[in-house]
Formats: C-alpha cells, sequence, structure tokens
C-alpha cells in the first residue's frame, strides 16, 4: 500500500519541474501517463551524452514510475483519447508556457469546468499572474533573478549558479507539495482546485534567513563562499591531505571541538566563547582553527569530531537508506537510479518500474483504459495521431 494508491494522473509537463513533481507523485503511488509527442518524445530524451543505449541519462532520472503515452495533441484523433483520460483522471499537470495548454482546449478553466473534481497544477517561469505570466523561464535564469547566484560562490569571485537545477527541482517539489494539499482538500470539499507554481517564487521562497536578513538590515546578502552568515565555524577547512565541512551549530559543539583539537581555551575565549562573538571576529577564529587542522588526516579528524558529537562530515548512508536502487528497464537492461528521500512507517513511497521508453505503454493504455479495438489503435498509428 503506497499513499496514492488509486490515484491517476496525467502528465503533459516535460524537462524537468514537472517530470520532478509527477515522479514524486509516481513513487507515492501514484499512476502517471506521460504524454509524450509522437517521434519526439520528452525535450531531455535529446539531452546528452550521456546516452545509456540511446537513452538520455537525464531523462532516465527524473522519469520512473511512469507510463509514457505517445499522442499528437495537436491531431484531431487525440482530443477523444484526452477527453477519455480526463474522465479517468484525478490529477493534471502542465508546465507549458501559460497559454499553451489554451490553444489547445486544455487550459485550467477548460478543463475544470467539465471536470470540477481534477486537480489541475500548472508549473511555469513566473505563474499564471502578473506582469511576465507569459515570459519562459530557465533554471539559471532563475537562479540569478531569484537572489540565489549573488550568494553563490566565493566573496571576492563572481557569481556561480549551483552545480543542480535548484530552481527547477524546487518548483517540482512546491508543485508536489500543493497538489497533495489540493487532493486532501477534496477529501473534505469534494472539490478540485488550480495549482499555480512559478520557478521565480520557487526560488525566492529558498532564501529563507537570507531574505530575513536583507529585511531586518537593509542590505544585499554577500557572496561568503562555504561560508554561513549567522553560524560559526560552519565553512570548508584544510586538513593535511585534503578538505572537509565543519559544521557546528552551537556554543556545547564548539566546546567539544576546542577538545578534541586539545585547545580547551578556545571555548573560553571572550572572541569565541558564543556563536555571536565568533560570526564577528570570524577571521581569527578561521586562521586559529586552520592552523591546528594542519596537523591532521583528513580521516582522523572526522572520525575524531564524529565521536565527539561534532557535526563534520557524512558516513556512507546511501544504500542503507535505498537510496540506490536497481531497476530492470526495457532497452538498458540494469539501470540504477536514487531512490526516494520520503522514510514512511506505513505507506512508503516504492520505486517500481524503470523511465519508459517513447510510446511503450501506448497500445495497452489505448486496449485497456480505454477499450479501444487492435484496429483502432492501427489506425490511429497509421493516422499519426499516436506513437508506439
Amino acid at each position: 500500500m503506497t499513499p496514492l494508491n488509486g490515484v491517476t494522473v496525467l502528465d503533459f509537463s516535460r524537462v524537468l519541474a514537472g517530470p520532478y513533481c509527477t515522479m514524486q507523485l509516481a513513487d507515492l503511488g501514484a499512476r502517471v501517463i506521460k504524454i509524450e509527442q509522437p517521434g519526439r518524445g520528452d525535450d531531455t530524451r535529446a539531452w546528452g551524452p550521456p546516452f545509456v543505449q540511446d537513452e538520455s541519462a537525464y531523462f532516465l532520472s527524473i522519469n520512473r514510475n511512469k507510463e509514457s503515452l505517445a499522442l499528437d495533441l495537436k491531431h484531431e484523433a487525440a482530443h477523444g483519447i484526452v477527453r477519455a483520460l480526463l474522465e479517468r483522471a484525478d490529477v493534471v499537470v502542465e508546465n507549458f508556457r501559460p497559454g499553451t495548454m489554451a490553444r489547445l482546449g486544455l487550459d485550467a478553466a477548460s478543463v475544470t469546468k467539465s471536470h470540477p473534481q481534477l486537480v489541475y497544477c500548472s508549473i511555469s517561469g513566473f505563474g499564471q499572474t502578473g506582469p511576465r505570466r507569459t515570459e519562459a523561464g530557465y533554471d539559471a535564469m532563475m537562479q540569478a533573478e531569484g537572489g540565489l547566484m549573488s550568494i553563490t560562490g566565493d566573496a571576492d569571485g563572481p557569481p556561480f549558479r549551483l552545480g543542480i537545477a535548484i530552481a527547477d527541482i524546487a518548483t517540482g517539489l512546491f508543485a508536489a507539495q500543493g497538489i497533495l494539499a489540493a487532493l486532501y482538500a477534496r477529501e473534505r470539499t469534494g472539490r478540485g482546485q488550480c495549482v499555480d507554481v512559478a520557478m521565480l517564487d520557487s526560488v525566492a521562497a529558498l532564501l529563507t534567513y537570507q531574505a530575513a536578513i536583507a529585511f531586518a538590515t537593509g542590505a544585499t546578502p554577500a557572496r561568503m563562499g562555504n561560508r554561513h552568515p549567522s553560524i560559526a565555524p560552519y565553512d570548508t577547512f584544510t586538513a593535511s591531505d585534503g578538505d572537509f565541512v565543519l559544521s557546528v551549530g552551537n556554543d556545547d559543539q564548539f566546546r567539544r571541538l576546542a577538545e578534541v583539537l586539545k585547545q580547551p581555551e578556545l571555548a573560553t575565549d571572550p572572541r569565541f566563547a558564543t556563536n555571536a562573538s565568533r560570526v564577528a571576529h570570524y577571521d581569527a577564529l578561521r586562521s586559529a582553527l586552520q592552523a591546528l587542522f594542519a596537523s591532521w588526516t583528513r580521516d582522523g579528524l572526522v572520525r575524531a569530531l564524529t565521536t565527539a558529537g561534532v557535526p563534520s562530515g557524512a558516513d556512507p548512508q546511501l544504500h542503507a537508506r535505498d537510496m540506490i536502487v536497481d531497476l530492470p528497464h526495457a532497452t538498458i537492461g540494469r539501470l540504477r537510479v536514487l531512490g526516494n528521500p520520503v522514510k514512511m512507517s506505513d505507506t512508503p513511497p516504492a520505486i517500481r518500474s524503470a523511465p519508459p521508453t517513447l510510446g511503450q505503454h501506448t497500445r495497452s493504455i489505448l486496449r485497456t483504459d480505454l477499450g479501444l479495438s487492435g484496429e483502432h489503435v492501427r489506425a490511429l498509428v497509421e493516422a499519426r495521431a499516436v506513437g508506439v
């Protein structure tokens, strides 16, 4: 049993934010039918290298647990298929530029009028309202406009984009959260609703304490490398044989750090006795600590700090937490994917199936779900309304 057993999602999204959202729903047990353009599919099917036997590694990373229905939404014959699927659906997810779904007759207003029970989620760069609603949004653009890049990088260097598409991923997570809340509300009201999630809003929401600092001081937060603006020492340091991360979150942890380093007087030095004083005298603190770390090996120091209860690294946990999963794929054979980080005691997420090949489930959906005859399906394939 998984939390979303019996929930059907029609997924019109592509690239990253939408597919990441629907992958979360699929892991939680929803049936996700991914609508893709015949002969082309999701844009990310072509993103590479690397490819694994012609399957894009990028696509494979965000489309597990889904079924692929290759359907040309511009073809008249596809309209009846979509209408039939909407009768069976609980959720619609799309991440086209605002206005695109309206031209297809599949916008939120049209669909929810006929199907008031539907939860209809629209994901876009700037949202469905506001003066920039029609503009396209891209991850790097959103990291810049949302303020993430201005606080990422060395203090004396240029701004940096994060090494993952965090704007897309965060948007997908917020969208999944909104959909789950809407489904919960539907249990009480009997009505679906529209969920509108924008990438720019999502990036702004990630700023949390950095935004609070700006609100409180009126100053724009500056780049600080790996240093934390409000906690010290919380940074990257160098041992004799490599770098490591130190994350001291309170005064007691700092006292234990000083004891490990056999310098207990550091914890009573007025400059370092409290977190606020350590932040205020950070340059002196860093210099003192770095001199002491230079005589330790990285592994030896991390072991000593971990034993003392000072956060300083990550033990190998991923396999123990089922975060690396092997799946059989239709063409690749064995495929390795990441697991789901949400662990539940009664109805946990499940990684059930590999990302689909393009149109892998077209025939089964049309014949089993919609009851179309083999002859009818062949006619749709010949008319290029669907792909298999």
